[in-house]
């Protein structure tokens, strides 16, 4: 069992689903988002998606873009996430990288692997990448025990479902509208595209974008493994300077959690 799934089993053991946060690395600054990102920990999110920011997303939407824009700005580097990464493992949570397929395989696929599972990171998410064209990266993966993480979509063909299924270890990441992150709220279509998903062969659903409230994070919380969050956890850091940005990031993961808490 990897440390991604055994995280989210805690969590349905306990009657809830699993709290997911995101933030990208090296806004406003490498230091400043990694004790970010140990704050959700403690404040309540039991896994973080650790963001590596890139020129050219085809996910994020304008809020995580313009952290990422500034970041990039400010000479982020891949192997700046990895120090993001020890930071989170070492505050006692999964860290799985959310990153675009191009600086992976620029870097090289196996020594990002392990460079990756070195810091103590448990798996990717690949929200460009499909299936059929990962053979090498999964290999990397499989060789040094990370999890690889593909997205379902309500446009999603039962075909397409029972392909990504079978591919993705650790969870499924349905993402619950059409577009990109921190847009229009979750769609009520979401909870089906998490029932098909299981008919497909995923053990585990976690459900992303258009979650920005506890009161969102409570309903889909009822049927959903893990609950993502990446928006509303960077608009903290983007409306709030120094200090000030960490503090009202722990008070936005407790109102989370709270709706994750409370959902079943």
């Amino acid at each position: 069992m990897s440390l991604v799934t055994a995280r989210l089993d805690e969590a349905a053991a306990a009657g809830r689903a699993a709290l997911i946060g995101y933030l990208p690395v090296g806004y406003p600054d490498v230091e400043t988002s990694a004790r970010a990102m140990v704050a959700m920990v403690e404040e309540g999110c039991d896994l973080i998606e650790v963001g590596m920011p890139y020129s050219d997303p085809v996910l994020d939407g304008p809020t995580i873009q313009q952290a990422a824009e500034a970041a990039l700005r400010g000479g982020v580097r891949v192997s700046d996430v990895f120090t993001a990464v020890r930071a989170v493992a070492d505050a006692g949570a999964p860290a799985v990288v959310m990153s675009y397929y191009n600086p992976m395989l620029q870097y090289g696929l196996e020594r990002f692997a392990a460079d990756l599972a070195a810091a103590g990171g448990a798996g990717v998410i690949l929200p460009d990448l499909t299936p059929e064209v990962a053979g090498d990266w999964l290999a990397a993966a499989k060789a040094h025990g990370l999890d690889s993480i593909f997205l379902t979509a309500l446009s999603s063909t039962p075909e397409r479902l029972h392909i990504t299924a079978a591919a993705s270890s650790g969870f499924v990441y349905a993402a619950s509208i059409m577009g990109t992150t921190g847009g229009t709220p979750v769609s009520d279509a979401a909870e089906r595209l998490v029932a098909d998903t299981r008919a497909a062969g995923a053990a585990r659903v976690c459900v992303g974008l258009g979650i920005t409230t506890g009161e969102q994070a409570r309903k889909v919380g009822a049927y959903a493994d893990g609950v993502i969050v990446g928006s509303a956890f960077v608009r903290q850091l983007l409306d709030h300077e120094g200090e000030a940005g960490i503090e009202a990031l722990r008070a936005k993961t407790r109102e989370l959690a709270s709706g994750v808490r409370s959902a079943r």
